[in-house]
Order: structure tokens, then sequence, then C-alpha cells
């Protein structure tokens, strides 16, 4: 896995930045530092959650929309295989926040969430005002995200953004960040993201102590 800089994400084709090629290792990245901060977002549910709300959790944050027609179904994947796979460690949440939610409103993110079998009291899905919810990837998650105003754009590919998760400890500080998932052009990406996940794991199975 490439490591990761805390400065946006360069935007790739497709309706996501996609995951990267590297070395046929996957060493495991080094810890980020750096706070999430405020923030105050609509849940599926129709409560208010901001960043307090998550204090004393471990989570893992993903970036999607709805209608996508690229990566976001294999990154919320990804995220749902997590949610199983990680439910032995107790109060670790995930939390995945629209890139669109001028179309991505409550009823939209409940269809969306029961499609991935999300635990409601685990796996959040926030939504809010897009101008809101894109200055906070970009100054406060560090991520990218672009509306794209071209003419030619297809329906299910509206935004670039980061395909990212990011690991949030405790305290609200994200310390890790990681492919949500692999880069099917390369044969060894496959092996290199499953290694990648098992970092991940590793990562919050730590921080959850």
């Amino acid at each position: 896995m490439l490591r990761f800089s805390p400065l946006l994400v360069i935007l790739l084709s497709g309706c996501g930045v996609s995951a990267r090629h590297g070395s046929d290792t996957a060493p495991t990245p080094p810890d980020l530092d750096f706070p999430v901060g405020h923030f105050s977002l609509m849940e599926r549910s129709g409560r208010t959650i901001t960043e307090q709300d998550l204090r004393g959790s471990v989570w893992v944050a993903s970036f999607v929309f709805t209608r996508c027609a690229g990566p976001c179904p294999q990154v919320t994947a990804t995220v749902a295989k997590l949610q199983a796979e990680l439910k032995d460690v107790p109060g670790v949440k995930f939390v995945t926040i629209t890139v669109d939610p001028g179309h991505d409103d409550m009823a939209k993110l409940r269809e969306y969430a029961k499609h991935f079998n999300a635990d409601a009291d685990r796996w959040l899905f926030l939504t809010g005002d897009e101008a809101t919810i894109h200055k906070l990837m970009r100054e406060q998650f560090k991520q990218a995200i672009e509306r794209k105003s071209r003419e030619d754009v297809k329906p299910g590919d509206e935004f670039g953004h980061s395909t990212r998760l990011l690991v949030v400890d405790k305290e609200g500080m994200i310390k890790a960040s990681f492919d949500g998932l692999a880069n099917e052009e390369y044969p060894e990406s496959r092996e290199q993201f499953e290694t990648n996940l098992s970092h991940l794991k590793d990562r919050v199975r730590q921080l959850a102590r």
C-alpha cells in the first residue's frame, strides 16, 4: 500500500478515486495523526450526528453516493465485510457519508443501508448540505471530491471522490487510511487489498483496546 499523505488525493477516472497499484508486499502503513474536528450531519434515522456522538468509539469512515455506477458499491461491500468481521470488537462503528446529499435523502440512505445489511446501531449513513459535506471532506478528512460539470457526464458518474477508508480513534483523531477496493487492472491487487484489510482490522482492534 502506498503511503497516504494528508493532502487531497488526485482525482482519477470513474466516479471515484481508484485503488492504486503498488508493490507485491503491503507493509503496515505509519500512523496518521490529525483530528476530524467538528461536524453535524443527519443520519438515515433522522438523528443529528456530531463528532461528539462518536467520541469513545473507534470508527471507519467511507464516502459514497447511492446512484453511483462505479466503485461505490464495492467500497460499501468492503465496509459490510468489515462490519461482519469486526463484530467481536466492542464499540466499533462505521460511518458512511454521501457525497451526493441533494439526491441521497434519508429514505434513499435507508434503502441503500438495508441492501448492505447495515446494523443501525453500528453503521451510520450521513447526509446534509452538499457544500458542507464537500468542505468537510476536503478540509477535515483530507479527501478529494468534485462534482463533474461536463455535459457528457453519464448517470451514476456525477461525482469524482476518494474511495479511501479512514480509521478514526476514540478521541476523533484520524490514524490510518486504506484502499476501499482492489484495483482489478492489476492481477496482484486483490491479494494486496486483502492484506491491507487485515492491517485495517488489526489497527481497529489495537485502537479499541
